[in-house]
């Protein structure tokens, strides 16, 4: 039989066996299948499946409809986020940050201030009101992103109200976040040393009658599903990975909680003050697909209680800075809508070009030159929708990061794939990556 092989060259195989392969994961594989004496197929599930979140490629061995080996091969969507900054200022960060795990923009914003407010040494400094309007965009990001994991996984299935349900919910929750910050993605509204500017005015109104509705829309996803014979078919038994097996993998968030212990950071490790804010960290103990929904569908709730209680802080705190006082770090923080887009406030514009010189060459340098971080490094980490969200800063001494690295859960989770899949059908992928919830854009960032 005569085949083409990698190089384009012709070649015969006196076996009558013959494969058209190319790239080192084909390879692999192909040297295994020759060792085996049984017949196995090879197939691509992505990276343009519409069930893969993503452009994500697995490369599946199947025996019929059973999975026998499974692998990631990541690295489609690479952006170069990490290395960018490294070419921005300590404050232009936010701004590409804020798009690597582009359903939790919030907090990749959050995780990376607080590591430069570490490695500054002003944690202590940040105001009260500023860690309250991070924790309130947070949990609404928590929600946002829990109901985009639930709408894609219910489509996955066939379940298409939970697709239409979770999506309008969301828009709901992206409404608030472009009143407050402008716009409804890729933010930069958390900035370090607090946040780009004060909540506006009606943010209040809003934000209660926000938790009003979803108070009345989250029982219809429990009605849906919580009890559906064709949801607990599907999800009831699948991907199911156990406690050892998350430690062994480092696999955090609603994963690990679905295996009963309640390890959540906001609790263990507590940053922006949640550990004076009074919730509940919902677990489960099957293991399962089934067990992650239940958790995230918990955790919605538990974020509205928390954006309640934030609700009270604001109003506590109006009329308090949002920034550290600092000016050699703050950046103006009161900003205005102006004729030609977004900017700083008219009085401050006023203060630098008429009343002060140095008042505007400070302007200047801080925008264009930013601010100096002492030499050294630091690490913070936050509870992300997904699980914990690290980031490593590396400072030498100048006005721009030496090295940022993210420790991204999605990047994490998603070395679960083979010890969930393996043994299981083919439908069962589809289900076990959806209750992972990975996004590449954190994955290849």
């Amino acid at each position: 039989m005569t085949v083409i092989d990698e190089t384009g060259e012709s070649v015969t195989d006196s076996e009558g066996r013959a494969f058209t392969v190319s790239g080192g994961d084909w390879d692999e594989i192909l040297s295994g299948l020759q060792e085996s004496p049984e017949e196995r197929i090879v197939v691509n599930m992505g990276p343009q499946h519409p069930s893969t979140h993503g452009v994500l490629r697995l490369i599946l061995e199947i025996d019929g409809e059973t999975v026998t080996e499974a692998r990631c091969g990541i690295g489609y969507l690479h952006t170069g986020i990490e290395k960018n900054t490294e070419f921005r200022n300590w404050v232009q960060g936010t701004t590409f940050v804020t798009r690597m795990d582009y359903l939790t923009p919030l907090f990749n914003e959050t995780a990376y201030c607080l590591a430069v407010e570490t490695a500054l040494d002003i944690e202590d400094q940040i105001p009260e009101r500023a860690s309250v309007i991070r924790v309130l965009l947070m949990e609404l990001n928590r929600i946002s992103s829990h109901l985009v994991c639930l709408a894609t996984g219910g489509m996955e299935m066939g379940a298409l109200t939970m697709m239409t349900a979770g999506f309008r919910e969301r828009e709901e929750t992206l409404d608030l976040f472009e009143f407050i910050t402008g716009l409804r993605m890729n933010h930069a509204y958390i900035r370090p040393g607090g946040v780009a500017q004060d909540l506006p005015p009606g943010a209040v109104d809003k934000i209660g009658s926000y938790i009003k509705l979803m108070r009345k829309r989250f029982p219809d996803y429990a009605k849906l599903c919580n009890e559906n014979p064709i949801f607990k078919g599907r999800t009831e038994g699948v991907g199911h990975l156990d406690l050892a097996g998350c430690i062994a993998l480092g696999i955090t968030g609603p994963t690990l909680r679905a295996t009963g212990l309640p390890h959540d950071l906001r609790k263990s490790e507590p940053y922006c003050g949640y550990e004076t804010y009074e919730f509940d960290v919902p677990t489960w103990d099957t293991c399962d697909a089934y067990g992650r929904y239940r958790i995230r569908l918990a955790e919605m709730y538990e974020s509205l209680r928390i954006v309640e209680q934030c609700l009270d802080r604001v109003q506590r705190t109006q009329g308090q800075p949002v920034m550290v006082e600092d000016k050699k770090i703050a950046w103006p923080a009161q900003l205005a809508l102006g004729s030609d887009g977004m900017g700083n406030s008219l009085d401050h514009i006023r203060h630098i070009m008429g009343d002060s010189m140095e008042a505007l060459i400070h302007h200047f340098k801080l925008v264009t030159e930013g601010f100096h971080v002492p030499a050294g490094q630091a690490y913070a980490a936050v509870e992300s929708a997904k699980g914990e969200l690290g980031v490593h800063v590396v400072s030498d001494g100048g006005t721009r990061p030496y090295r940022v690295h993210f420790r991204d859960p999605s990047f994490t989770n998603l070395q679960a794939t083979a010890a969930m899949c393996e043994g299981g059908q083919l439908a069962d992928v589809i289900v076990a990556i959806a209750s992972l919830d990975p996004v590449m854009g954190g994955v290849d960032r």
